[in-house]
C-alpha cells in the first residue's frame, strides 16, 4: 500500500514569516528574527499534525547563479538577494529544520522545485510513496503524478489534487510547464507569449497537448474557437523563440543525477523522520536571540513531539511484528 511522503518547499514558508505584517519577532539585540521565528512555529505545527514517517525539505539557494539564470538573464530578476540578517535566518531555519529529524537540502544550480521533483521521483520509483508537497506555490502541480498526490497550503489549509488543477486551469498537471511557457509568469518574470491569456492558452493545450506539438501544426490554430484565433499563428510564430525558452523555464526538473547534489542520489529510507537532539535545539534557539519565555514555550512543544513521535515509532514496530 502506497504512503505519503511529505516534501516541504520551506523557503516559501520563511518568506511568508519574513513578509507578514501581522507578526514581527525582535531579538534582544534588535534583530529581527521573524523569518526564523515564523518558519519554526510552521515546522513545529507540520510536524505535531502529521508525524510523518518520511519527510524532507528543500531550500532555495540559486538566486541569480542557477542554472536558469544562464539561459535567462532575466529570469527573477524582480527578486532581491537576501541581507545578511535574512541570510543567517534562511541558515538557521535549514539547521533547525535538521535537528528536528527532517532530511534538508540545497542546491546553488538547481532550485527548491527541482530538489523536491528529483526526491518526489525516487520516492516514486523506489518506494511506491504517493506525494504530498506542502506549498502553495502553483509551478508544484507538475509533480502530481497520480489521483492521490496534492498541493498542500499548510497554512491556508489548502489541498489541491490533479482534478483540482484541471478544474481552475483547464489543463492536466504534466501541462503546466507548457501552460506557463504560453502564458508567462511574472512572479518569476517568465515573459511566454505577450498577448496570449489563460483562456487561450488553456485551449491550446486542449487541443495540442504541449508547446511543440502545438509549434508543429500552427495552421490548426484559427480553427480553435477561443478569441483571437484568427491571428493566433502569426503571433506564436513571432514569440516561438521566447515561448520554447518560457516552457524550459517553468519545468521542474526531475532528474537530477550529479556527484556535487546530495540529493540526487538520497534513497526512501533517507526520508524517515529521524530522532532529534533537544538540547542542540535549544542552543540554536538561544543563538538566534529568542528570548527566555519563548525558549521554554519552544522546548515544551519539542519534548511533547519527541514523546509522541517515540510512540509512534513503538506502534509500528509492534504492527510490523504482528504481520
Amino acid at each position: 500500500m502506497a504512503r505519503h511522503v511529505y516534501l516541504v518547499d520551506a523557503s516559501i514558508y520563511i518568506f511568508q514569516a519574513y513578509f507578514s505584517p501581522w507578526q514581527v519577532v525582535v531579538a534582544a539585540d534588535g534583530r529581527d528574527i521573524s523569518a526564523f521565528h515564523g518558519y519554526a512555529r510552521f515546522l513545529l505545527r507540520f510536524l505535531g499534525q502529521t508525524r510523518p514517517q518520511h519527510v524532507m525539505a528543500a531550500f532555495d539557494e540559486s538566486l541569480f547563479c542557477g542554472f536558469r539564470h544562464t539561459l535567462y538573464a532575466r529570469y527573477k530578476a524582480n527578486r532581491e538577494l537576501p541581507d545578511d540578517n535574512l541570510a543567517r535566518q534562511l541558515s538557521a531555519c535549514a539547521r533547525l529544520t535538521r535537528l528536528l529529524g527532517v532530511s534538508a537540502f540545497g542546491s546553488r544550480n538547481y532550485e527548491a522545485d527541482d530538489i523536491l521533483g528529483t526526491v518526489a521521483a525516487r520516492a516514486r520509483r523506489e518506494g511506491n510513496h504517493d506525494v504530498c508537497v506542502v506549498s502553495r506555490d502553483k509551478d508544484l502541480a507538475q509533480l502530481l503524478h497520480s489521483d492521490a498526490d496534492h498541493l498542500w497550503d499548510f497554512t491556508g489549509n489548502r489541498r489541491r489534487y490533479a482534478r483540482d488543477i484541471l478544474q481552475q486551469y483547464g489543463i492536466r498537471p504534466d501541462q503546466f510547464a507548457d501552460y506557463l511557457g504560453l502564458v508567462g509568469d511574472a512572479i518569476d518574470s517568465i515573459p511566454g507569449v505577450p498577448g496570449l491569456g489563460p483562456v487561450a492558452a488553456s485551449c491550446l493545450l486542449r487541443h495540442f497537448e504541449s508547446i511543440p506539438v502545438l509549434y508543429q501544426n500552427l495552421h490548426e490554430v484559427p480553427n480553435l474557437s477561443y478569441r483571437g484565433a484568427k491571428r493566433g499563428p502569426e503571433l506564436l510564430r513571432q514569440h516561438e523563440e521566447m515561448a520554447q525558452l518560457s516552457r524550459t523555464l517553468a519545468t521542474i526538473v526531475q532528474d537530477v543525477d550529479h556527484p556535487d547534489e546530495p540529493f540526487s542520489a538520497i534513497a526512501c529510507r533517507d526520508l524517515a523522520w529521524r530522532d532529534f537532539d533537544a538540547t542542540a535545539i535549544d542552543d540554536l534557539l538561544a543563538t538566534e536571540g529568542v528570548d527566555t519565555l519563548g525558549r521554554e514555550r519552544f522546548m515544551e512543544l519539542v519534548r511533547g513531539l519527541a514523546a509522541a513521535r517515540s510512540r509512534d515509532a513503538c506502534l509500528q514496530t509492534a504492527e510490523e511484528s504482528e504481520a
